[in-house]
């Protein structure tokens, strides 16, 4: 499972014309869910989500969570994350999760952020999504946790 996560001043989903999501600052978290993630790379990545200190205190230095800002997320599937750029030039999508267990472990994942005590705002699963935002910094920061193959 991976989260790119940028720090922003705002972003927003727009799907078919209408705005569906908004936050102000806080993180836009890209989900790619890959076929061999469960629970446990979703339970990690909320932790290491709700606890990343990427936000400036009062020396400058990198030291405050979403909490302590009182920001917000905004989560969007994004299966492009799980793609094989290694050959060739057309991506492959072969290590991707499936749609309906995607779609379980990002619904999972959005309850798991929200028992963090966070405000959680998300896009469509599977929908024509437009994503824009104002990345602070920038500060972008890519968060992977490897699945467990069935053999162990």
């Amino acid at each position: 499972m991976k989260a790119l996560v940028q720090r922003v001043l705002q972003a927003s989903v727009t799907v078919d014309g209408v705005v569906v999501s908004q936050i102000g600052k806080g993180f836009l978290v890209l989900l790619g869910v890959e076929k061999d993630d469960t629970t446990k790379q979703a339970d990690f990545l909320a932790h290491k989500i709700s606890a990343l200190r990427i936000f400036e205190d009062s020396q400058g230095k990198m030291n405050l969570n979403l909490s302590d800002v009182g920001g917000s997320v905004l989560l969007v599937s994004q299966f492009t994350l799980a793609a094989d750029t290694s050959r060739g030039n057309r991506p492959g999508f072969e290590t991707a999760a499936r749609p309906d267990k995607a779609n379980e472990l990002y619904l999972y994942m959005i309850e798991k952020l929200k028992s963090y005590n966070l405000e959680v705002k998300t896009g469509i699963f599977q929908a024509d999504m437009k994503v824009a935002l104002i990345n602070d910094g920038p500060a972008t920061f890519m968060l992977e946790k490897k699945g467990e193959s069935e053999n162990g």
